[in-house]
């Protein structure tokens, strides 16, 4: 509604999932707990000048599972990937959805190239395996 406010998510977790979640769903930082006041006010200003700020413990988890070629996916593609997951067919999961049967099928395509997988089965094996599903 207010696309003007910028939002730091300020949280004690510190896993990839939960950093990756709050920047996809609009945040502009992400700061740890125990960060220090003036890495708080860094965040605050970086963020207020229309930077992304990540504290430096989150910023070396993204790193290290972008270096350990965890794929990022967004949200609509979780949520087709537990959808697959399932058993449900295109038109299932588009019906489901609220979105056609060729967007889910552009969707299933990208997430067996982000995780570089041949076929749908392989996709649910390493998806699971990484723990997206």
């Amino acid at each position: 509604m207010y696309p003007a406010i910028k939002i730091i998510g300020l949280s004690s977790f510190n896993q990839q999932s939960f950093i990756q979640k709050m920047l996809d769903s609009g945040a502009s930082g992400y700061v740890l707990k125990n960060a220090t006041r003036e890495e708080l006010t860094e965040a605050v200003d970086k963020v207020m000048h229309g930077h992304k700020f990540l504290s430096p413990e989150a910023s070396a988890v993204i790193r290290k599972n972008e270096d350990s070629k965890i794929p990022v996916i967004t949200r609509r593609e979780r949520e087709v990937l537990g959808l697959i997951a399932e058993g449900l067919t295109n038109n299932e999961i588009a019906e489901k959805l609220f979105i056609s049967a060729t967007t889910v099928d552009t969707h299933r395509k990208n997430l067996l190239s982000k995780f570089d997988t041949p076929n749908t089965a392989s996709l649910i094996r390493q998806a699971s395996q990484m723990q997206f599903i």
